[in-house]
């Protein structure tokens, strides 16, 4: 098998898992970056409050979304460029997390993933003294992103699984989680098990 996945990131207006306000996703075929997709949503009425300290770590702020799809219309957009891959992301429970919250905050259903997380790989790979995404994303050679933009942040994901799959020789995500240890975990079916508010 070959090792294709969609890379994801999410920022969120607050501490509410169900405030996605923006999404970055990389799309990765045969180990190579194929396409890319970023955009803005406006978090669901209730969960739709822009924190300072958010704003503060992703510039984005509730002007910025004003005239962004809801979670609920962009959400077929997001499904379409994920296909039927494995998702990926950096501390994935956060992320899957957001996937869930906004879907229940939204009365939609939560697309079935499965999903594996390039933080538990990272700790598997490097040596290192942090394994946050900047460092970890060093370390598989992806260097001066903007951390905190999706898309970057996405980005950088995908490079580290796929710098970590060419170090361990592993062929697809699935050989890649079972020659680091790393659990690759199911979003939707078993949705209760990653919803988190922050």
């Amino acid at each position: 098998m070959p090792l294709d996945f969609t890379a994801i990131d999410f920022e969120t207006a607050n501490n509410s898992a169900a405030s996605a306000c923006s999404v970055g996703m990389v799309k990765v075929r045969d180990g190579r970056v194929v396409d890319t997709a970023y955009w803005l949503i406006r978090p669901p009425l209730g969960h739709d409050d822009f924190l300072e300290w958010n704003v503060r770590i992703h510039g984005i702020m509730a002007v910025d979304v004003a005239d962004a799809l809801l979670w609920s219309e962009q959400l077929p957009d997001l499904t379409a460029f994920a296909e039927n891959d494995h998702l990926v992301a950096h501390n994935a429970g956060f992320d899957m997390g957001v996937i869930a919250a906004a879907c229940a905050a939204s009365y939609v259903p939560t697309p079935t993933y499965d999903y594996l997380c390039s933080l538990q790989v990272a700790r598997k790979t490097y040596n290192l003294d942090s394994y946050k995404l900047p460092v970890a994303a060093m370390a598989a050679g992806f260097e001066d992103f903007e951390h905190h933009n999706a898309a970057a942040d996405a980005a950088a994901c995908a490079a580290i699984i796929v710098h970590a799959a060419r170090r361990h020789d592993a062929g697809s995500i699935t050989e890649l989680a079972e020659l680091t240890g790393a659990r690759v975990k199911t979003l939707g079916a078993r949705a209760e098990d990653v919803i988190r508010t922050f």
